[in-house]
This record gives C-alpha cells, sequence and structure tokens, in this order.
C-alpha cells in the first residue's frame, strides 16, 4: 500500500531515533509507563523528543494517566500524539482533544469480530485507533499478533493502524491483507527488551514501503 505510515515505537536513544528518522518512519514513539521496558523518564522523553525533526510526528504512549500526571508529560514534552494504551474512555479522549488540541489515539485489543465492532465507539473520541493484540504481561510491546483475517471486509469507522507482532519479516504481509493506513512496530525491531537494532529498524521501514 502507497504511503503506509510508520510508527517505530519505544524509542529511547538518540542513535535509534536517528535510524528512525533516517529510514522514513512518519511517527516516533516515546514509552512513560514505569512496568515497560521502554519506560523513559519525562526529561529524558524529552531530550528526545526535541532532536525529532519537524516532518516526523512524536508519540507518546501513556497507560491509564491521572490527570495531574497527564498534564506534566504534555508540558514536558510537548508530543504532537497521545497514545492512550489503557482503559481510557471515549469521553475521556474527547475531553483530552478539547481541553489541548493534541491529537489523541487509543490502543485496541483484537479478540474478535466483537472487538472491532467496539471500535465505533471511538468515532469522533479519538483521532485514530491502534489495532493490536490482546494484553499479556503488558498492555503492549508484547510480539504477539492478532488474527489478521478478522479484517477482511471491515469498514473502519476512523482512522487506525495495525500494531501488535510486526517485524521486518511480515510486515508487508500484513499490509497486503489489511490494508493497514499506519504500521506501528516496537519489539519487532529488537534484539533484546527495549533495545533498538538499528539494521531492523532500516528493514521495517523499507519493508513496509514496498
Amino acid at each position: 500500500m502507497a504511503g503506509t505510515l510508520i510508527k517505530i515505537c519505544g524509542i529511547s536513544t538518540p542513535e535509534t531515533l536517528a535510524a528512525a528518522v533516517q529510514a522514513g518512519a512518519s511517527h516516533v514513539g516515546f514509552v512513560h509507563f514505569a512496568k515497560s521496558p521502554r519506560h523513559l523518564a519525562l526529561a529524558d522523553a524529552a531530550t528526545l523528543r526535541r532532536q525529532v525533526p519537524g516532518h516526523v510526528k512524536s508519540v507518546l504512549l501513556l497507560v491509564n494517566p491521572a490527570p495531574d500526571s497527564l498534564a506534566e508529560a504534555i508540558r514536558t514534552i510537548a508530543p504532537d500524539v497521545v497514545q492512550f494504551h489503557g482503559q481510557e474512555t471515549p469521553d475521556t479522549l474527547a475531553r483530552f482533544r478539547a481541553d489541548t488540541g493534541i491529537e489523541a489515539w487509543r490502543a485496541m485489543a483484537v479478540k474478535d469480530a466483537e472487538s472491532l465492532a467496539g471500535v465505533a465507539a471511538f468515532r469522533g473520541a479519538a483521532d485514530r485507533v491502534l489495532l493490536d493484540a490482546p494484553a499479556s504481561t503488558l498492555p503492549g510491546g508484547n510480539g504477539t499478533r492478532f488474527d489478521w483475517s478478522l479484517l477482511a471486509g471491515w469498514d473502519a469507522p476512523l482512522a487506525w493502524g495495525l500494531a501488535g507482532g510486526l517485524t521486518p519479516a511480515n510486515v508487508a504481509e500484513a499490509i497486503r491483507l489489511t490494508g493497514a493506513p499506519l504500521v506501528d512496530t516496537s519489539s519487532g525491531v529488537e534484539r533484546s527488551p527495549g533495545i533498538k537494532d538499528v539494521d531492523k529498524i532500516a528493514a521495517f521501514c523499507k519493508a513496509a514501503r514496498i
């Protein structure tokens, strides 16, 4: 699919940020969630965010943030997008967008067709939903995929992206099968949990553009 957007999530070093930008990623993600091996303190995420060029969007991943924590994160990092990865409701996202003017994404676990039906609740509340595999140890970044055939003939009610278990080896197939307008990877371009591999980042971006 020509023009597929590419998000490399869990960026934690200047080197891997540069690799993602050079490889043509449209979005880079910073994780602020203490239980994740990709967790960044706000100050560290802010330092990396300042190195992101204007044509690439910075995405801040948060999980069920308290209002004060959310406000502090926005002030410190000034992200282009906030990706909510917990149990945040459509009302929460709608209020966030109205209050901040910042793009809001919501990760959604896909188990079955009923899961996909739930996406419609975020129409008008989220700018995009990310369809991900069901949570296990962590809400995301577990390297597992859901059944992509569930997306055959799916009429998406709002902008969306595909996440969960995407790697350089399978992302082209994923795009072909699902027509995903955006693909999101984290563990799929790592050499160990939380440690990105610059060669895998380059390979993923190349494969997503074939």
